[in-house]
């Protein structure tokens, strides 16, 4: 996780960005307005590697990779924490183990996690296991922990991506090695996860993202491993679809949104070739119709990410050199995707 923007269940935004020493979280003061309070910290020494997930009750899920350093080595574990309400506290750290109890050295190997919420409300963390597979641990809806279960898999490189969609039907992608991306899906809601075809994708490791683009169906991203290029595919479509522009780093931010009465997703990525966040915006389900891309204003912003405010609107959210929030909003008043200047919310 770099940066990611939720929004709960009271219309708030929330910002939530590893620094040393845990999370720093930003919070909008009311929904669509321009003042927020932060950063406050989360102290989580050793967390790294954070993934959020948040369900149709607005609850944020936070699953990280804690490493704690001890005189007979580094110690690894996954952790859990809730936060149920926008601006509170959060829960507790509970720690989830590994897939790999009885071995130090194993756990050592286990990968950055990703969660997800099913229709039934459970939520189930994956990660990749010291023996390049999947694995993934299950909370059911009550709360209760079941045990780490193997889901098999082979050379998966790391920097899964789960969603599910509004009807609750969970997908997980992983890059895999030998142009490959490993993918399982329920069915239907509450079905048992299956694995699917492998999808073709030389991705590079930590780029997928994943949101949905029309009602039940997940559209993921990825890099190409040789030129960066940014690429879109879902279960409809033969092949991966290139979505133009210069190569960039790390994983899209995605969100679906109205623009101009359309239904949209727009993107956000950070452009090597400008040095700037670029944004876009494209007909759902439609990447053939072309994809353009506009910088933003800010040299060296970073780590975008993605959300619609209180009011509908499309936020932009990112983090300066000098470690400031940064937001940018949706204009109103003009047509197609323009947003208002940066706005320096805070230090990290």
């Amino acid at each position: 996780m770099a940066l990611r923007l939720l929004r709960g269940k009271d219309g708030r935004l929330t910002a939530y960005v590893p620094v040393s020493g845990g999370l720093a979280r930003w919070t909008e003061d009311r929904p669509g307005g321009s003042s927020w309070t932060g950063p406050w910290l989360i102290q989580t020494p050793g967390l790294s590697q954070v993934t959020i997930a948040q369900g149709p009750d607005g609850y944020a899920h936070l699953v990280g990779l804690r490493r704690i350093e001890g005189k007979d080595g580094p110690k690894v574990d996954l952790v859990h924490a809730t936060q149920f309400q926008t601006g509170r506290p959060l829960t507790a750290w509970h720690s989830l183990g590994t897939p790999h109890p009885k071995d130090r050295a194993k756990a050592q190997r286990t990968g950055p996690p990703a969660a997800a919420l099913d229709s039934s409300g459970a939520l189930r963390v994956f990660v990749r296991n010291a023996g390049g597979g999947v694995s993934a641990r299950r909370q059911d809806p009550k709360g209760t922990w079941e045990r780490w279960t193997d889901w098999k898999g082979e050379r998966v490189l790391g920097g899964l991506s789960a969603a599910s969609t509004t009807d609750g039907r969970l997908e997980l992608l992983a890059p895999a090695g030998k142009g490959a991306a490993l993918r399982w899906f329920q069915p239907k809601p509450g079905a048992a996860p299956k694995r699917g075809e492998d999808v073709p994708a030389d991705a590079r490791p930590d780029s997928a993202s994943v949101v949905e683009t029309s009602p039940g169906t997940l559209t993921h991203y990825w890099r190409d491993a040789r030129s960066g290029e940014l690429l879109a595919w879902r279960p409809d479509v033969p092949a991966p679809a290139p979505l133009g522009g210069a190569a960039g780093t790390g994983p899209v931010a995605a969100v679906r949104a109205v623009v101009d009465g359309h239904d949209c997703t727009v993107l956000a990525h950070q452009d090597t070739e400008v040095g700037r966040l670029a944004v876009a915006a494209h007909p759902s389900e439609d990447e053939a119709a072309g994809v353009w891309w506009t910088p933003t204003g800010e040299q060296g912003a970073h780590t975008p990410a993605l959300a619609l405010d209180g009011q509908g609107g499309v936020v932009l959210a990112a983090l300066s050199l000098d470690g400031k929030l940064l937001v940018a909003r949706q204009k109103t008043d003009e047509r197609g995707l323009a947003l208002h200047a940066w706005t320096r919310v805070g230090g990290g």
